[in-house]
C-alpha cells in the first residue's frame, strides 16, 4: 500500500510543472503575443517551403513520363541517330522523334523574330495532350498543303508579328502556315529556358528549310514508349544501360521518367534550400524575441518566482515549471505556423492554378511538417534557457535586487550544456538536410558571428556610452545614460534591429545588382547580335557581308562543335564527384571550339599556350574554376564525345574568362588539330555603337534575306528574358525575406515593451522630480537614434557583405554596392526604432506618478 501510495505521490510530482504552468497561463498569453508570433512565422516559412517543394516533387514524379514525352529519351547534338541506332530503339518499345533549334521567322511584311523551332513526327506526343487552338488534328496540322507545310505557334509569336491563324511565315527556305496557336505542350519543361517563343511543324517541314547543314546547332530526341507490361522504372534503367553498352560511342544524353529535367530539379532542390534558409534566418531572429518574452515573463513574475522559493520550492522545481510554460507556448506557436505552412500548397494550386506552368500536386507532407515543428521547438529552448536557468540558483534577495542591479547570474554548466546541445541539434539538422551542404554551412557560420559581433556591438556601445563625459545638456546626458543603465534595452535593440536590418540589406543588395546586371545596361563592349549555325562554307562570306552593312562594327567569329565530357582522368564522368559550382559542365553538351590563340577575354593561369603552329596530339585549355571542380590538373585527360566520335584531349593550360563581358568564350577550347575533317557551324558576334531598335531590326532583316540558315540573337533581348525569369526568382525571395522582417519588427516592438515597466517607472520619477514632457520625448528620441544608427551601420556593412559574397562567388556575377538602397535602409531603420520606441514612451509618460508611486 505504502508503494502504491509512493508512486502516485510521484506521478503527482512529475505532474505538477504542468499544472502550474497552465494554472499561471490562466490569466491569459499577455506578453507572449510576440513569442508565439516569431515562432509562428518561422515554422509557417519552413513548412510552407518545405509543403510546396514536396508537392511540387511529387507532381513532377507523377508527370515524369509526360514531361519526358516517353518512359525513356535518348538526345543526340548536332546529328541524327545513326539506322542501327534508331533500330536498336525501335526494337524496344514505340518511337517518337523530335528535333529543336532556334531559327528565324519572317513574317510576310519582312518582319523578323526568332523562335524555338520543334519539328516533330506523327506519333507526337505519345504521352500527355497537345492543347491548341483552334483544336486541329495532328495530321490536318502538319500536312504540307498548297505549297506550306502546317505549323502551330506561341501566340506571342503572332502579336509580335503581327500575325493570325491562316497567315504564313517563312523560315530558311520553307513557307509555312499557321493553322494554330500553341497553348500548352505536355513535354515543354523539360525543354529547358528558350529565348523565343515556340514554333511547332513537321520534321518534313525541318528538312526543306535547309537549316540542317552539317554541324548545325539541332538537338535530336527520340523519345521511347516501352510496352504497357514493361512500362517500369526497372525496364526503363534497364534499356538506358543497354544502349549505353550496346552503342558506347553514340554519345547519347538519356534521361528517363525519373530525371525528366534534372536542371529543372536542381534548381528546385536548390530554390528550395534557399527560402528554407530564410525561414530559418526568421526562426532565428525570432529567437532573440523568444529570449526577450522568456526574460520579461521572468521579471513580471519575480514576486512570485521568488515566492515559491521562499515556501520551499527547488530551483529545478521553479525552472521545470517555467520550462514547461515556454514549451506549451512554443508548441502553440508551431501549431498555428504548421497549419498556415500545410495549407500553403492548396492555396497556391486554388488561387493561382491555372497559371502554373509546373505540376504542384497539393498534399500534405508530414516529413516537412515534423521537420518545421522541431525547428520551432528547438528555437524556443535555445533562445529560452539562458532567462529560464537564471531562476534555478537564484536566491530570493538577488531576484528582488534585479529590478535595480545590474548583475549578471550565470546559470549552471549543466543548463549551458543543455543549451549547447540545442543549438548543436539546430546547425546539425540545417547542415544535413540541406541540399547543399556547404551554403548551409555558409549560413550557420554566418548567424554565429552576426550574433556574436551584434551582441559585442551592444557591449561595446554601452562601454563608449559609460565612459562619455557627461554632457551640460540634460537631455543628452539622459540619453546617453539610458544607453548603459541597468536593465537597458540597448542589447536586445541591437540584436533584433541589427539581423533584421542585415537580411533587408542582403536583400535589396542582391536584388539591385541582378536588376543592373540583367535589366539595365549592358556591359562596355557587349556584342550586339550573336549569330549561329553560320555554316563553314560561308562563314567569310557572311563575316564580310557583315562588315559591308554595318562598316563601323567589330565581327568576331569562331568555329562551334557541341559535345559531351565522357571521362576525364580516366574516370566516366557518371562517377566523378564534382563540386556544386562545376557539377553543370557534365550534365549535358557544351559548346567546343579550337583556335591556335587564346581566345578574347580568357587569360592563360596555369600551363602554357600550344600555339598557332602546333600539329601534335590533341590538346585542351580548361577553364581554372571548373576544372578545380572537375580534380583536373595540368596533363590529365578528357574525353568528349563529338557527332558520335570519342575524342581524347590533354589539359596543356587553364585559363580565366570574363564571361561578364557577353563575348564568345568557351569552358572547353581545343588545339587546332583536334577536330580536323568534324562538320561544324560557326558563331559570331557583332559589336556596335549604337543601341537603336530601329537599326538592329535592319540588320536582321539583311540576314535573313542574305543568309536564311543563319540564326540572329539580339543579345538584349536574350537578357530581358533571363531578366524576367531572375526577377521572378527574386519576387519570391522577397517575400520569403519579408517572414525575416516582420519577426525582426516584431521582436524589436516586443523588446521595446519587455522594458515597458522600466519605462514607466523611470519617466514617474523624472517627472516628480521636474522633467517636463517634451525633454523626457527629446531624451528618448536621441536614445532610439544613437542606437539605431549603430546598428545600423553594422547592418549595412554586414549585409553588403554578405549580398558580395553570395552575387560574387554563388552567382559569379559582377557586385556593384548600391549606395541608394543602402542608404533607404538606413533611414527605414531610425524611422522604425523611432517609432515603435516612442510609441512605447508616450504611454509610459502618461502614467499618473500618484498611482505609480503607491506600487513601488
Amino acid at each position: 500500500m505504502t508503494a502504491a501510495i509512493q508512486a502516485a505521490h510521484r506521478k503527482r510530482l512529475r505532474a505538477l510543472p504542468l499544472r502550474y504552468a497552465l494554472r499561471e497561463l490562466r490569466s491569459g498569453l499577455r506578453g507572449f503575443y510576440v513569442f508565439i508570433a516569431c515562432i509562428a512565422l518561422g515554422v509557417m516559412a519552413i513548412a510552407g517551403v518545405g509543403s510546396v517543394a514536396s508537392s511540387l516533387s511529387e507532381g513532377l514524379a507523377r508527370e515524369g513520363r509526360t514531361l519526358l514525352g516517353g518512359d525513356v529519351a535518348f538526345s543526340l547534338i548536332q546529328r541524327e541517330a545513326k539506322p542501327n541506332e534508331i533500330a536498336f530503339l525501335r526494337a524496344r518499345g514505340t518511337v517518337s522523334v523530335a528535333a529543336t533549334l532556334r531559327a528565324m521567322a519572317q513574317a510576310p511584311d519582312g518582319k523578323p523574330a526568332l523562335v524555338e523551332l520543334k519539328a516533330v513526327d506523327r506519333a507526337y506526343p505519345m504521352l500527355g495532350a497537345l492543347t491548341l487552338t483552334p483544336n486541329v488534328p495532328m495530321t490536318d496540322l502538319l500536312t504540307e498543303r498548297d505549297g506550306a507545310f502546317g505549323a502551330a505557334a506561341d501566340p506571342a509569336l503572332l502579336a509580335r508579328l503581327d500575325l493570325k491563324v491562316g497567315d504564313r511565315v517563312v523560315i530558311g527556305s520553307a513557307t509555312f502556315e499557321i493553322r494554330s496557336a500553341v497553348d500548352a505542350e505536355p513535354d515543354k519543361l523539360a525543354g529547358g529556358l528558350g529565348f523565343g517563343p515556340r514554333f511547332l511543324t513537321s520534321i518534313d517541314g525541318l528538312r526543306a528549310t535547309a537549316l540542317l547543314q552539317p554541324g548545325s546547332l539541332v538537338r535530336w530526341t527520340y523519345r521511347v514508349r516501352l510496352a504497357g507490361n514493361a512500362a517500369d522504372d526497372g525496364a526503363a534503367t534497364a534499356l538506358a544501360d543497354d544502349a549505353r553498352a550496346a552503342l558506347p560511342e553514340a554519345g547519347w544524353d538519356i534521361r528517363n521518367r525519373n530525371n525528366a529535367s534534372p536542371q529543372l530539379e536542381r534548381t528546385i532542390s536548390r530554390f528550395t534550400q534557399y527560402l528554407t534558409l530564410v525561414g530559418l534566418a526568421a526562426l532565428l531572429v525570432g529567437g532573440v524575441g523568444v529570449g526577450n518574452a522568456v526574460k520579461s515573463h521572468i521579471d513580471r513574475r519575480r514576486d512570485v518566482i521568488a515566492s515559491f522559493k521562499a515556501l520551499g520550492a527547488t530551483g529545478r522545481d521553479v525552472f521545470a515549471i517555467y520550462l514547461t510554460q515556454v514549451m506549451v507556448l512554443a508548441a502553440l506557436g508551431s501549431l498555428a505556423g504548421l497549419v498556415v505552412g500545410a495549407v500553403l500548397p492548396f492555396i497556391i494550386v486554388g488561387a493561382f492554378g491555372h497559371l502554373l506552368p509546373l505540376p504542384v500536386v497539393p498534399a500534405l507532407h508530414p516529413e516537412a511538417l515534423a521537420l518545421s515543428a522541431v525547428y520551432g521547438l528547438l528555437t524556443a529552448l535555445a533562445f529560452g534557457m539562458w532567462p529560464l536557468a537564471r531562476v534555478h540558483d537564484v536566491p530570493v534577495a538577488a531576484l528582488f535586487r534585479d529590478a535595480v542591479t545590474n548583475e549578471v547570474h550565470r546559470p549552471q554548466t549543466r543548463y549551458l550544456v543543455w543549451m549547447a546541445l540545442m543549438i548543436a541539434l539546430l546547425i546539425a539538422i540545417a547542415i544535413s538536410l540541406a541540399y547543399d551542404k556547404r551554403v548551409a554551412a555558409v549560413f550557420v557560420v554566418s548567424s554565429v558571428v552576426v550574433f556574436v559581433l551584434l551582441r559585442g556591438i551592444a557591449s561595446a556601445l554601452m562601454a563608449l556610452a559609460r565612459r562619455l563625459p557627461r554632457s551640460r545638456i540634460t537631455m543628452v546626458r539622459l540619453a546617453i545614460s539610458n544607453i548603459h543603465r541597468p536593465g537597458t534595452l540597448t542589447p536586445s535593440v541591437v540584436l533584433s534591429l541589427g539581423l533584421g536590418l542585415a537580411v533587408l540589406v542582403t536583400i535589396t543588395q542582391i536584388d539591385g545588382n541582378l536588376r543592373r546586371q540583367f535589366l539595365a545596361a549592358l556591359p562596355d563592349r557587349a556584342p550586339t547580335f550573336y549569330f549561329i549555325d553560320i555554316p563553314s562554307s560561308v562563314s567569310d562570306s557572311f563575316t564580310a557581308f557583315l562588315q559591308q552593312q554595318v562598316p563601323r562594327a567589330t565581327v568576331e567569329d569562331v568555329p562551334m562543335l557541341r559535345g559531351r565530357i565522357v571521362a576525364a582522368r580516366g574516370v566516366r564522368a557518371e562517377e566523378l564527384k564534382p563540386s556544386h559550382e562545376a557539377e553543370w559542365v557534365l550534365q549535358s553538351d557544351r559548346g567546343l571550339t579550337y583556335t591556335g590563340d587564346v581566345p578574347k577575354g580568357s587569360k592563360v593561369v596555369e600551363g602554357e599556350w600550344w600555339g598557332p603552329d602546333y600539329n601534335g596530339p590533341p590538346l585542351v585549355s580548361f577553364e581554372k574554376k571548373l576544372a578545380d571542380g572537375l580534380g583536373l590538373r595540368i596533363g590529365d585527360t578528357v574525353v568528349v564525345n563529338v557527332l558520335g566520335r570519342d575524342i581524347t584531349a590533354t589539359i596543356s593550360n587553364m585559363r580565366s574568362v570574363d564571361w561578364q563581358s557577353l563575348g564568345i568564350n568557351f569552358v572547353l577550347v581545343f588545339s587546332p588539330n583536334a577536330f580536323r575533317g568534324a562538320p561544324h557551324t560557326h558563331i559570331a558576334t557583332l559589336t556596335e555603337t549604337h543601341n537603336g531598335v530601329a537599326e538592329d531590326t535592319a540588320i536582321i532583316k539583311a540576314v535573313a534575306a542574305a543568309f536564311p540558315m543563319v540564326t540572329s540573337v539580339r543579345v538584349r533581348e536574350a537578357l530581358e528574358t533571363i531578366g524576367t525569369v531572375v526577377t521572378n526568382l527574386v519576387l519570391a525571395i522577397r517575400g520569403a525575406s519579408a517572414v525575416t522582417l516582420i519577426s525582426a519588427i516584431l521582436v524589436l516592438g516586443g523588446a521595446l515593451a519587455a522594458g515597458h515597466r522600466h519605462r514607466v517607472y523611470d519617466a514617474v520619477i523624472l517627472k516628480t522630480l521636474g522633467a517636463t514632457r517634451l525633454r523626457l520625448l527629446g531624451a528618448y528620441t536621441l536614445e532610439y537614434l544613437m542606437i539605431g544608427a549603430a546598428t545600423a551601420v553594422f547592418g549595412v556593412a554586414a549585409g553588403s557583405v554578405a549580398a558580395w559574397l553570395i552575387v560574387t562567388r554563388l552567382m559569379t556575377l559582377g557586385f556593384e554596392w548600391q549606395v541608394g538602397s543602402a542608404a533607404m535602409v538606413v533611414a527605414a531603420a531610425l524611422l522604425v526604432t523611432v517609432a515603435l520606441g516612442l510609441a512605447g514612451t508616450l504611454m509610459a509618460l502618461n502614467q499618473k506618478p500618484a498611482s505609480v508611486l503607491r506600487n513601488l
